[in-house]
């Protein structure tokens, strides 16, 4: 043995290098030994796997593919096609996509064990990617009866988007960022800063509601009425008018939360609002009053959906709430999820075999599918950011916008029917 190589192993008592682990160490000669240490047995008489993983260079040391001695060493002996078998092995029982492959820059190929896919599960597939936006998608809309989508975003522009060939075929600057976009109907509702725009794709009109203060955030129609929901925490209710000025009149304003309205849903004949007060508040559709108020939320209240007889509420505290009406005619929560990071919001939908999917949309950049009501996985679907809106198309089409801007088209896969004997 080299004597100074067996002195420098003797002064560090044959410590592994961490940054060589990392695929980072830049000295030369190391005073670390670069080769793996024998792990030590636990308690119980088994090897502790952290001792016996180490990480191979990627670009950085994050999101770096884990493999074990015994991979190494089957290297080490020339037998790649086990070592290829071993990493594609673990590449398919991951859930995690590879940062580098979103990139373009993934050195690993085949071998990387994270997934170079933007889904994972069975049952749907990509169809294409629109990457026009700058900014946050912060809404979109596919108009009943129209053959455009509808995408609004913080960079303040709306862009319509011909459903036939995916381009994008017009752009409309508002000068002023777009918190929030649905549609009715003919009309288009976008929330921005003090004001809701109002268009009607029809007629060709353009009406301004004035009233909200700071940005408006969401937005839901219900009862021929249009909910806005602004920055200061009040609700403004417009309803059909036959006035020359506008087609649109306000007739409340809804007021009992602390801070910013994020989210409103309809169902039940109720209306429901999500608020960065953490609370959600139940409003009557005829008398427009709050009927109850639920404080079981720990951080924002983000998104708000109705699903048969129920509300499903999530936040940033990580769970995801299922509540029923009591007997009394209060909700209680009957079932709370809880997912490993702060969710974004929800959505849901049938698939192609019409059972009911939640999406729940989490700050890893993922969306986690579940089906409903067992709330077993069905899948994932992932993107460069958060995904912050969901829209269903036709034809088992859905769209999804994140953070960067990226629109995503998905469709669901026609199920094979089999042939009866």
């Amino acid at each position: 043995m080299n004597t100074k190589f067996a002195r420098r192993t003797e002064r560090i008592g044959g410590t592994a290098c961490a940054y060589w682990r990392a695929g980072r160490c830049n000295r030369n000669p190391c005073r670390f030994l670069h080769i793996e240490t024998p792990s030590p047995p636990t308690a119980c008489g088994y090897v502790n796997t952290a001792y016996r993983y180490g990480k191979k260079p990627h670009s950085s040391s994050e999101n770096t593919p884990k493999y074990s001695s015994k991979t190494a060493l089957i290297s080490d002996n020339g037998d790649r096609g086990d070592a290829t078998r071993v990493a594609k092995a673990s590449k398919k029982s991951s859930t995690r996509i590879c940062k580098y492959w979103i990139n373009n820059n993934c050195v690993h190929g085949e071998q990387c064990l994270y997934l170079h896919s933007w889904f994972h599960g069975d049952g749907f597939s990509t169809v294409t990617k629109l990457q026009e936006h700058k900014k946050v998608i912060t809404g979109i809309a596919l108009p009943v009866g129209s053959d455009k989508l509808y995408s609004g975003s913080s960079d303040g522009t709306v862009r319509i988007w011909d459903c036939h060939t995916g381009r994008c075929v017009k752009v409309i600057n508002l000068g002023a960022e777009v918190t929030s976009l649905i549609s009715e109907g003919p009309w288009i509702f976008v929330g921005q800063q003090n004001a809701v725009k109002a268009w009607n794709i029809q007629t060709i009109t353009e009406f301004t509601l004035d009233g909200p203060k700071g940005q408006v955030r969401a937005m839901t129609v219900g009862n021929d009425t249009l909910f806005a929901g602004a920055e200061d925490g009040v609700i403004f209710a417009w309803r059909g008018s036959s006035g020359a000025k506008s087609p649109f009149e306000l007739v409340a304003s809804l007021t009992g939360h602390t801070k910013a309205v994020v989210c409103l849903t309809i169902g039940c004949k109720m209306l429901y609002s999500g608020s960065m007060d953490q609370s959600i508040k139940v409003w009557d559709m005829d008398t427009l009053q709050c009927t109850m108020t639920l404080n079981e939320h720990t951080d924002i209240v983000t998104s708000l959906i109705c699903w048969d007889q129920y509300l499903l509420s999530c936040s940033s505290d990580c769970t995801i709430k299922v509540w029923a009406c009591t007997e009394v005619g209060s909700l209680k929560v009957v079932y709370t999820h809880t997912e490993e990071n702060g969710v974004v919001s929800l959505f849901g939908m049938p698939d192609a075999e019409g059972k009911h999917i939640l999406f729940s949309s989490c700050r890893d950049n993922s969306v986690h599918m579940y089906e409903l009501p067992s709330f077993s996985e069905r899948g994932r679907l992932f993107a460069k950011k958060d995904v912050a809106s969901f829209e269903l198309g036709l034809g088992g089409l859905f769209f999804t916008g994140d953070e960067t801007g990226l629109l995503m088209v998905w469709k669901w896969l026609d199920v094979p029917k089999v042939a009866s004997s």
